[in-house]
């Protein structure tokens, strides 16, 4: 058997080019193209020079200090994040700026200028320490999408608690775990959120874990209002909960920032793993804001006119670092929306642009496949002229998928800026910059400049087409796992020596531009080709029939692995026979005979995580027939036993 050397085949091509639109360029934030020389040559005093951007309380005295796998950046600054997001921007006479503009699903609004948020924040932060938190403390913040999210996160960040964000949507088995990891001792929640028409019952789901949570010691309880408060009653503790709103009308909204070390913890986010213990990745002060805030700025080309919204969830590291952190040390002005896009129609997120003036729009892949599925007709119903800026992330993005966002959404003016990062990188790592790079559908280009990254064998030999490398420290990435420092040496660092593992598949193009291929756990195996899903996926999404797809491998006593497919329609497409070797075929011409999928599966729906993830595992256990694992982080569990039972038709 040929050895496994981590190469990868390289199938697709894509030959389509759009270069930034001239009057783009003109006012763009970026549009030096020997930025990229300038960082790649001193990329320490690149880092510097964002940084510098910031307010420090006391400057650093080194920039980098490297002892594989352990990065310190800017030693000895001192520096505080909700300062930086808040107190500064008042100080400089913009407080009466907007900051957030919040609309909750049902369509209640509420709008902050800095100088209210700022107000806010000093005031919850009393209330943390009035209830005991000290720095270095752990706080859990599980709450939906509503202005009290942030306020949480930065009240902690204010006074040197370290917070973890846990989405709204997780079950209390996994509450309960992240509150235990982190040895939490304040929970912060709500009474509940609105999703999709219905209420998520945040605070009955807190209590539940708090059952196995001993070290929570006291409960904060938002009142999300309305008539979801009419309908869902908290059941309050005496002594261990306490209402949010009562705490706060006695807090008073003095707060001075703590000075906090560079390299003082700032958050624990856990990864949205299936299986074991969660994974707490541990983020810090200084290189944290730094990197956000320089790729807020550049990649999105902030301006200060902008209308800025990220669909993100604060429970994951996009809403961290580019709903909370990013644009608030950039004083952008924020939409934050609690709710579903198809509620109450599928045109809701097209009337949040046109209702705020969205500028900047910024979203998931499998988003913009489900607006694609649902036709043309529901954006067209509102006036998106406001927008300039169009952005992706979450996963790689099919060539059709961008080319529908870059004409139905963006009406071929709006530069697409395809951002490829991930929880423990903190923040975008690869990305066009919309001034300066001609972009093609499907990749998101090069390195931001600072980064430099590369394609390895492994044995760690440079190849056209194998595992995506990151060659050198940048300033956000994550400083351990937390309790399982071996863990973070393991799972990051044991591939190549003194070289970070992502865990993703990619191939590099003639221009140097790098396409993300997918997980390297999900690379197909066919007859002694190794191919990437995202290639396979992106020929089948190539069809105008079809609006998403999923495909993994299944054993095979010839090929060794057989590739099997779960495809979803555009609305109103009948799957038949015909439309299954159409679609083989169609694939066989895209990327060749090899990765024609034996098996295709015709689903309204695929198996996502809650924050929109295909969960290609459980794929490959209804593929292969086996009892399927854990389904409790599906957005929908019900899917799986729906994708079972039509796999099984097909095969039988």
């Amino acid at each position: 058997m040929a050895q496994d050397t981590g190469a990868l085949d390289d199938l697709l091509r894509e030959d389509r080019r759009f270069p930034p639109p001239g009057s783009f360029v003109a006012s763009a934030v970026v549009r030096d193209p020997g930025v990229y020389e300038r960082a790649a040559a001193d990329p320490e005093a690149y880092w510097a020079e964002w940084a510098s951007k910031l307010d420090w309380f006391e400057p650093w005295h080194t920039v980098l200090e490297w002892n594989p796998p352990y990065a310190k950046w800017f030693l000895g600054g001192k520096l505080n994040v909700s300062h930086n997001c808040l107190d500064r921007h008042v100080e400089a006479g913009r407080g009466a700026r907007t900051a957030l503009i919040w609309e909750g699903e049902p369509g209640d609004t509420k709008t902050y200028t800095y100088a209210e948020l700022h107000a806010e924040v000093c005031a919850f932060a009393n209330v943390l320490r009035g209830l005991g938190v000290e720095r270095g403390d752990r706080v859990t913040i599980y709450l939906p999408m509503i202005p009290e999210a942030a306020v949480a996160m930065l009240a902690c960040t204010r006074i040197g608690a370290v917070h973890s964000v846990v989405f709204g949507g997780f079950s209390p088995d996994s509450l309960a775990d992240r509150n235990n990891d982190a040895s939490s001792k304040v929970l912060i929640t709500a009474d509940g959120g609105w999703r999709r028409g219905g209420i998520v019952p945040l605070k009955a789901n807190a209590d539940e874990s708090l059952k196995t949570s001993p070290t929570v010691e006291h409960v904060v309880v938002v009142r999300r209002g309305g008539t979801l408060s009419e309908q869902t009653p908290a059941d309050m503790r005496e002594g261990r909960d306490h209402w949010y709103h009562e705490l706060m009308a006695d807090a008073s909204s003095d707060c001075a920032a703590e000075w906090m070390d560079a390299e003082d913890n700032l958050f624990i986010l856990y990864t949205s793993g299936t299986t074991g213990k969660p994974k707490g990745v541990v983020h810090t002060t200084g290189g944290y804001l730094t990197q956000v805030c320089a790729t807020t700025r550049a990649v999105f080309d902030l301006h200060d006119d902008d209308v800025y919204w990220c669909t993100a969830d604060v429970g994951w590291i996009t809403g961290h670092s580019y709903i909370v952190y990013g644009p608030l040390a950039n004083c952008a002005q924020i939409v934050m929306y609690e709710g579903a896009p198809d509620t109450p129609d599928r045109g809701r997120f097209w009337q949040i642009c046109e209702k705020y003036g969205v500028t900047i729009f910024y979203t998931a892949p499998t988003a913009i496949r489900a607006f694609m599925r649902w036709g043309d007709e529901w954006p067209a119903k509102s006036d998106l002229s406001s927008l300039r800026l169009l952005g992706t992330v979450g996963e790689p993005i099919n060539p059709e998928a961008w080319m529908w966002y870059h004409q139905v959404i963006g009406h071929e003016r709006c530069p697409i800026v395809d951002t490829w990062w991930q929880t423990e990188t903190g923040a975008i790592m690869i990305t066009p910059l919309p001034g300066l790079t001609e972009t093609k559908p499907g990749t998101a280009t090069l390195p931001f400049p600072g980064i430099q990254a590369t394609i390895l064998t492994n044995d760690g030999k440079e190849a056209r087409a194998g595992l995506l490398a990151i060659t050198t420290p940048w300033p956000s990435m994550l400083r351990t796992v937390w309790g399982d420092d071996r863990r973070f040496r393991e799972t990051y660092w044991s591939k190549w020596k003194d070289i970070y593992f992502p865990g993703d598949g990619a191939k590099m193009d003639d221009d140097g531009y790098l396409w993300i291929l997918g997980r390297v756990d999900d690379v197909l195996n066919v007859a002694g080709h190794r191919i990437g899903t995202m290639e396979v996926e992106s020929a089948l999404v190539d069809h105008q029939a079809v609006v998403e797809a999923a495909v993994v491998g299944k054993k095979h006593d010839i090929k060794g692995e057989a590739i099997a497919a779960f495809v979803t329609t555009r609305e109103g497409v009948e799957p038949t026979d015909a439309l299954n070797a159409e679609l083989r075929d169609h694939v066989g011409r895209k990327i060749g005979a090899i990765a024609k999928p034996e098996v295709i599966v015709f689903t309204a729906e695929l198996p996502k995580t809650r924050s929109g993830k295909i969960m290609r595992r459980l794929l490959r256990d209804i593929a292969e027939g086996r009892a399927v694992g854990d389904t409790t982080t599906l957005a929908d569990p019900a899917v799986v036993r729906r994708l079972q039972q039509m796999h099984e038709a097909e095969e039988g």
